[in-house]
């Protein structure tokens, strides 16, 4: 059974000191909420953020996953790299930008592995793009936004983003 979001329908992050917001939209919230972790046999779930950018802004407007091909287990979650180069190429023609990656842990409170640090780091060396850094989101088993982790990363430097009042 959902559980109702106690907050508004979005939320907002303070990108560092770029004069930024992160705002996630109530549709990827309820997205994550529909995929936390809430008993001992859930799986990990994962996919991709897509989001419109401005000089002001980047909003994450879509996310996908889990998909069939995804490798899943309680404590693992590899997904299906060919199905997400596609979807990168479906979400950029409708004019949204690939921009990072979310999957959930069966904790309480998010936090990344080193795993998962890497991996965001990798994606972003190796990636054709402007941007300056991939945002990693771990939706934790705690309510909406408590549970969120949310960082933005480059080959080199991970900020933690902490949600706006």
């Amino acid at each position: 059974m959902p559980v109702k979001l106690p907050w508004r329908k979005s939320s907002r992050f303070s990108v560092g000191h770029s004069h930024q917001q992160l705002l996630i939209s109530h549709g990827v919230l309820k997205h994550f909420e529909k995929h936390q972790q809430r008993t001992s046999s859930s799986c990990e779930a994962g996919g991709q953020l897509f989001a419109k950018l401005s000089s002001r802004e980047v909003s994450i407007e879509r996310v996908t996953g889990p998909r069939r091909g995804d490798s899943r287990s309680r404590t693992f979650y590899v997904p299906e790299r060919y199905a997400e180069q596609i979807e990168i190429d479906y979400w950029h023609q409708k004019g949204l930008h690939y921009v990072g990656d979310w999957h959930t842990h069966p904790e309480s409170v998010a936090q990344p592995s080193a795993a998962d640090i890497q991996s965001i780091r990798d994606s972003f060396s190796k990636s054709r793009h402007s941007l300056h850094g991939f945002l990693l989101v771990i939706i934790g088993t705690a309510k909406l936004p408590t549970g969120l982790y949310v960082s933005l990363n480059n080959a080199e430097i991970e900020l933690v983003l902490q949600p706006m009042p």
